[in-house]
């Protein structure tokens, strides 16, 4: 529903994009008819659709506490008095003088001068009701003699209040000196708020400040944060529990993982509960591992894999097809405990879950195991990884150390090399061979540092990675028959594949 603003001669209305905020008349009978006679308008009374624009507020917006000078509107731009409108009685000079004070109590306030000595309080508060008993009876006297004399002590009052201790501001007595006075408060009030915007978590402080989306979210700009959204967007349907925005909802997430916060930490950042955290880290790392983890980690052809080879394995291994390694992290103490009594003799082993990750000579991650205990050998890993099953008739799988799937990859008619190992004839043929071996050395030295690398960079980039794992991300989905750590250790590398590679061969 569009909305204008029912203040005579303000043509602010409710459009898309606009910044202004629109307000119901109070329910509340007293205020509602401050409000009203504010307004100014005779004979005329709101109804549900009557709306007032944020402009007629000293900050930009109505205030609900009695205190505040914004609890009444009490900006009004002045219009040329048409031959009809009476003129005004000593009840609306009252409301004059009272939005005058209030006017007062706003720049004390902005400047940061500190609220009032209780003395000045007692005589503002008997100095404002003989006024107001002053014009009451001059209202009923219709003398306007007593008017004139009732602006002048007001604003003798004004003055005469704000003095103590305190620096002495001067009350504008004209309507010059109040325009000016409030166009250099709406300056600090939107300088206020563009410091606050870059402190905030909002889109528009993320939108120029790569620095702070790399901090953040692990993404080198922006640019890719919005390519992340726009693939979430179709499958984000709207939590109506939240107050969390998509945008949000995914920057938490990513929070989560980046800095590996806890969930009280990011509730009291985003202003929510914690169960609120928790199912919305659990959805969006759902969504990510069906739609994400497809897009950015895959097994690419042979020919891609021929035709991007670094040129610092196209002469030793030009059949290169993936660097294999394992990786552990910790779990938490509840769940070690739970898998020691279960598996006594296998204790010092059960405190971590190791996973298998194959990196692509180009130095992407191109294919990540589930989870399984530290006390699972590293060929019943590699054999239940379905890693063995991606591979074609002449690859070439290197590793360094030996991973014991000679014969499991010789039945997929493929060649298992184990680079430490070939180090070692290089630096036994050193005298005899020269130069042409200490070559191969450094192109072997340089893939076993390749994936190591690859692989420190997922858990720098993603803390959550370093461990210890909390014990509700352990529990086995269900639907898809994984833990949310395992899709977590999957989206983690997904996010570092879109993010330019800090370890080239070359």
């Amino acid at each position: 529903m569009v909305h204008t603003c029912v203040v005579a001669g303000c043509r602010n209305r409710r459009t898309p994009g606009s910044t202004l905020s629109f307000y119901r008349f109070p329910r509340d009978p007293q205020r509602k008819q401050r409000w009203i006679a504010a307004v100014n308008r005779e004979g005329w009374i709101p109804n549900e659709g009557s709306r007032l624009c944020s402009t007629h507020f000293i900050s930009g917006k109505q205030v609900k506490n009695p205190r505040s000078p914004d609890y009444i509107p009490s900006v009004f731009t002045t219009a040329p008095l048409s031959p009809n409108m009476k003129e005004a009685s000593a009840c609306e000079l009252y409301d004059k003088q009272e939005a005058q004070v209030e006017a007062a109590n706003a720049l004390l306030f902005l400047q940061g001068q500190g609220r009032f000595l209780e003395d000045s309080h007692q005589i503002h508060s008997q100095e404002e009701t003989e006024s107001v008993s002053s014009s009451l009876s001059s209202c009923n006297e219709e003398e306007d003699d007593n008017d004139d004399e009732d602006d002048r002590e007001e604003e003798i009052s004004l003055t005469s209040i704000i003095q103590g201790d305190k620096p002495v501001i001067n009350i504008p007595t004209t309507s010059s000196d109040y325009q000016s006075s409030l166009e250099a408060l709406k300056k600090e009030n939107m300088e206020l708020r563009e410091s606050v915007e870059k402190m905030s978590l909002t889109e528009a402080s993320f939108r120029n400040d790569p620095e702070k989306v790399r901090f953040y979210t692990g993404l080198p700009n922006y640019f890719v944060f919005e390519t992340v959204m726009l693939l979430l967007l179709p499958h984000m349907k709207g939590d109506k529990n939240t107050k969390l925005s998509k945008f949000q909802q995914l920057l938490l997430t990513l929070m989560r993982l980046r800095l590996d916060l806890r969930n009280k930490d990011l509730a009291y950042r985003f202003g929510i509960k914690v169960a609120t955290v928790t199912r919305t880290v659990h959805r969006i790392i759902n969504i990510m591992f069906t739609t994400l983890v497809p897009t950015a980690v895959f097994w690419p052809s042979r020919v891609e894999l021929r035709k991007n080879l670094p040129a610092s394995l196209r002469s030793t291994y030009p059949d290169c097809a993936v660097i294999i390694d394992c990786f552990r992290v910790s779990l938490e103490k509840e769940d070690i405990n739970q898998q020691v009594d279960s598996m006594p003799t296998q204790s010092a082993l059960v405190n971590e879950l190791k996973y298998v990750i194959g990196v692509a000579p180009q130095g992407v991650v191109m294919f990540v195991s589930s989870g399984s205990p530290g006390h699972v050998t590293d060929k019943s890993l590699v054999e239940s990884s379905g890693l063995l099953f991606k591979l074609l008739p002449g690859d070439v799988v290197l590793a360094e150390r030996d991973f014991d799937i000679d014969d499991l990859v010789d039945a997929r008619k493929a060649k298992f090399e184990i680079t430490s190992n070939y180090v070692k004839s290089c630096q036994s043929g050193q005298n005899e061979e020269g130069p042409s071996l200490m070559g191969a050395y450094s192109d072997k030295q340089n893939v076993h540092m390749h994936v190591e690398r690859v692989i420190e960079m997922v858990k720098r980039r993603y803390c959550m990675l370093t461990g210890p794992v909390e014990s509700p991300f352990t529990v086995i989905d269900r639907t898809s028959n994984v833990s949310t750590f395992d899709k977590i250790v999957q989206v983690a590398c997904a996010l570092n594949n879109l993010c330019i590679s800090a370890a080239p061969l070359e």
